[in-house]
């Protein structure tokens, strides 16, 4: 049998992804778990696993394309299922539903299929059936709502991914439900070779109307199609969803949606106070607030939704500001002993896998300052009654990447030499400028560097990426007149750095101290040398 993998709910308010890699082809044999797809998301890259084993036939989507939740992701041909044919029906259908199957002829136009319970959220693999919002023998629409269920973290609803009857309900309200087990079973209508039984036509034929009936009704507050972000942002604008023109498929109501709505709203308001108001207004004030309304048209504001790692990086920074006391310390570094040693080193060291810039010398000797001052590698607890001094040093570096700024980490600096450093800066680099990190890379940073002079800028405030304590922005490398030790004016190699500290912790005086080392590593290499083990 050859079964549709319907691509499930990734994250709450999640309706669509980036498919990035295709880790199998057309015709390649799976087995149940097997990773199929990594998907970019609004939040993270996420692997797609396999459900069940058997043999890829179609994959829907090519590399980049906008892959749709609740739609097919790929089509796979199931080892040892067979089609509902007058014998049994597939994944061990309740005796009910098998006595139904058994009345089918081998031309039936109905087959019963299981609605697995999708992914709802990371690391969710349960939850509590709350309301079934249908019950069994109900004929449903694709997309209309079947169940509520609580997670640890949300109340979400279950829509239907097809249109027919439902065959059986396999959970209680109250029960837990399990992630990739059947959460329902429905009776679906197939295209047919033949003319069905007398009475399965009369079922369909009646179910129809039906269905039609409902679906003409005016759609209540709660019950259109939307997301639970979606709802939520229509309750706290005191919007009826039922009243909002949805523009997805069968009417599914999103953000933009009602952002329009509401605008519309505004403006019809507007524009009836405008007119009890002008009432007498001649003919020649119409003509020119028509051609002042097609001027405005054409220069309309342009509203682009904040979406994806934008829109996270916005959550973590207001986060950020509003519960960390953030203070800021800036300092000159004279980097022109460092720059001509790397560029002595440049040349043999570097390869396709290394790339020897300055980047993995500031990390390294930043490890070795931190040895001494372990409070700027520490994290503090929600309430600032704990702190936890980090033994690892997992140095962040913020990447200006195609989705976004991304904030991978090079995992135990304090254990590697210079060149393993270099290897792997570079491999974040490459992955995150092509929007790929893996969510591992991402994780257990503990302290982040911010290289602003990539794009020219000398002095910033940057934003503490929390839980850490501190971060630091580099500023551009400037050729600048400097005085020497004899008085002499030369050139020199200048760099400005900007602290930002977590004033909870950390004060004035340790953020100085601890600078003032790490600048002695970069001015003179020779101590990060003697420094290292």
């Amino acid at each position: 049998m050859i079964k549709d993998f319907i691509l499930p709910d990734i994250g709450e308010g999640v309706v669509e992804c980036e498919l990035v890699e295709w880790l199998v082809k057309e015709g390649d044999t799976v087995v149940e778990d097997q990773p199929i797809a990594d998907v970019m998301t609004d939040k993270a890259l996420v692997q797609i696993p396999a459900p069940f084993a058997g043999v890829v036939t179609k994959l829907y989507y090519a590399k980049g394309d906008i892959a749709k939740v609740h739609a097919p992701l790929y089509a796979v041909q199931i080892e040892g299922a067979v089609e509902i044919a007058g014998e049994e029906s597939i994944a061990k259908v309740t005796e009910p539903v098998a006595a139904t199957t058994a009345n089918t002829s081998s031309s039936s136009s109905v087959s019963i299929e299981e609605f697995l319970l999708p992914d709802i959220g990371e690391g969710i693999v349960e939850c509590e059936l709350v309301e079934w919002l249908v019950s069994e023998g109900d004929w449903v629409e694709e997309d209309q709502p079947i169940a509520d269920v609580m997670t640890d973290k949300a109340l979400v609803q279950i829509p239907a991914i097809k249109a027919g009857k439902i065959a059986k309900l396999h959970y209680r309200k109250g029960q837990l439900a399990k992630v990739h087990a059947p959460l329902f079973a429905i009776e679906v209508e197939q295209a047919a070779s033949a003319p069905a039984a007398t009475t399965n036509t009369d079922t369909v034929a009646n179910a129809a109307p039906a269905a039609q009936i409902v679906s003409a009704e005016p759609a209540r507050q709660g019950k259109a199609l939307a997301s639970p972000a979606v709802r939520r942002m229509a309750r706290s604008l005191d919007i009826d969803l039922s009243q909002v023109p949805g523009t997805g498929k069968h009417g599914r109501v999103y953000k933009e949606d009602i952002t329009r709505f509401q605008q519309g709203a505004s403006n019809v308001s507007a524009s009836s106070a405008t007119q009890v108001k002008e009432a007498p207004a001649q003919a020649t004030q119409a003509s020119q607030t028509q051609v002042l309304t097609s001027t405005v048209t054409q220069r309309a504001d342009t509203i682009e939704p904040i979406r994806g790692v934008k829109a996270v990086m916005a959550r973590m920074m207001v986060e950020s500001v509003s519960s960390i006391p953030h203070f800021t310390y800036c300092e000159e570094f004279d980097l022109t002993d460092l720059v001509a040693l790397r560029e002595s080193m440049k040349v043999k060291y570097s390869s396709d896998e290394v790339k020897l810039t300055m980047m993995p010398f500031f990390m390294k000797s930043m490890s070795l300052a931190l040895s001494q001052f372990p409070v700027m590698n520490s994290q503090v607890n929600a309430d600032c009654t704990e702190l936890t001094y980090k033994a690892r040093h997992n140095i962040g570096m913020a990447v200006d990447s195609k989705v976004g700024l991304l904030v991978p980490n090079i995992k135990d600096v304090q254990d590697k030499s210079i060149l393993e450093v270099a290897a792997e800066i570079t491999r974040l680099t490459q992955a995150a400028r092509s929007g790929r990190v893996a969510p591992a890379d991402l994780k257990d940073g503990t302290i982040s560097i911010s290289n602003i002079g990539a794009l020219g800028g000398t002095v910033a405030t940057p934003i503490i990426n929390k839980p850490e304590v501190a971060i630091v922005a580099l500023g551009k490398l400037q050729t600048l007149p400097r005085f020497n030790a004899k008085g002499e004016v030369e050139a020199r190699q200048i760099m400005q750095v900007s602290w930002s500290g977590d004033h909870r912790v950390i004060d004035g005086g340790t953020i100085a101290r601890f600078c003032n080392l790490w600048k002695q590593y970069l001015e003179q290499p020779q101590e990060m040398l003697l420094a290292m083990r």
